[in-house]
């Protein structure tokens, strides 16, 4: 049957807005989908596959070091330059050989100390000079011997505490380079941690997750190095946070702050994770962005450099890892 020439217009009318409209509906849903942030595969660390290492960055370079490869502590130590995506050997820290330590910068010079030797944990520590390549000890920390603590730096100090010494703990305490002395600060206003994540934002930290007798923790607290107080922020729990985004409470996470935001990658709450987490301190608020690329695990490191992120090495169950990975945060995802 011939359709009079009215209706085959009325027609096609109808079929270009029900396309329109199918198309618009598929944009939405993809806009729905949209996550920022990119990463590239960066050149794979030099060394030995390994996780609980430490990382400390000093003058756009990053330094790595200790850790166990699985079946042993580690002892050396490299060098990351990003501007060129190359790895370089440096002396070895001249401590024992360990995993679970804790490393910072301040100062210009590079911290490392504590840990897990394999037998016993360690209160040890040891200042790098990276103009000189060399070690020195330094006092050691004077609390008590311990692994799996938090670290923060800031310009001209460092800070560590927590940890597990046979107990979990909460103690807090500065080590200033410029009178190399360690001093006591406030305790963590919230739960005793241990492996809990930490990292420093426009001049003050911020500490959350970790494990007080098998519990996964929540809180999330502030430091102001200039005050030596701490404030606590919203909880990781839907009560305190409702129609928020928000990370899971978590052990083993990787860290590292970047354009005025810090990030908190994987780790494990009984189960391996790769998601990545934004966090903004001026509103108190998490993004999600999206999962890392380099896939679950637990003990990896994380530095920032610039306007990017790292992170790499680390373990999933047996298998350890020396890739690294930079994120971009400004690259729109779909």
């Amino acid at each position: 049957m011939k359709i009079p020439f009215k209706n085959t217009r009325l027609f096609m009318l109808m079929a270009l807005l029900l396309s329109v409209g199918i198309l618009s509906s598929c944009e939405s849903d993809s806009d729905d989908e949209v996550l920022l942030g990119e990463w590239q595969k960066q050149s794979d660390f030099a060394g030995v596959a390994r996780s609980s290492s430490v990382s400390f960055v000093i003058d756009g370079k990053a330094y790595v070091g200790t850790g166990h490869d699985g079946s042993k502590r580690l002892n050396d130590f490299w060098m990351f330059d990003a501007a060129t995506n190359n790895w370089v050997k440096k002396a070895d820290f001249p401590g024992a050989a360990r995993s679970a330590a804790v490393g910072f910068s301040a100062n210009g010079k590079g911290y490392i100390g504590t840990g897990y030797d394999g037998t016993g944990y360690l209160n040890d520590f040891y200042e790098y000079d990276p103009a000189a390549n060399t070690w020195t000890q330094i006092a050691d920390f004077p609390a008590t011997a311990r692994y799996g603590a938090i670290a923060m730096s800031f310009s001209n100090a460092g800070y560590i505490g927590a940890g597990f010494d046979g107990n979990y703990q909460k103690d807090f305490w500065k080590y200033d380079p410029a009178t190399a002395t360690w001093t006591e600060q406030v305790g963590l206003i919230g739960a005793k941690r241990l492996n809990g994540f930490a990292f420093t934002v426009n001049g003050k930290g911020y500490v959350g997750g970790g494990q007080n007798n098998n519990v996964y923790q929540t809180d999330l607290l502030e430091f102001d190095p200039a005050t030596s107080q701490w404030r606590t922020l919203k909880t990781l729990t839907n009560e305190q946070r409702p129609d928020e985004d928000y990370p899971a409470p978590r052990t083993y996470a990787a860290t590292f702050s970047i354009q005025n935001n810090g990030y908190v990658v994987g780790g494990t709450n009984g189960a391996s994770l790769n998601d990545v987490w934004k966090f903004d301190p001026a509103s108190d608020t998490w993004t999600q962005l999206g999962s890392f690329k380099g896939g679950i695990r637990v003990g990896a490191i994380g530095f920032g450099i610039g306007d990017y992120g790292y992170v790499g090495l680390g373990n999933s169950g047996s298998l350890h890892y020396d890739d690294i990975w930079q994120l971009n945060p400004t690259i729109v995802n779909e």
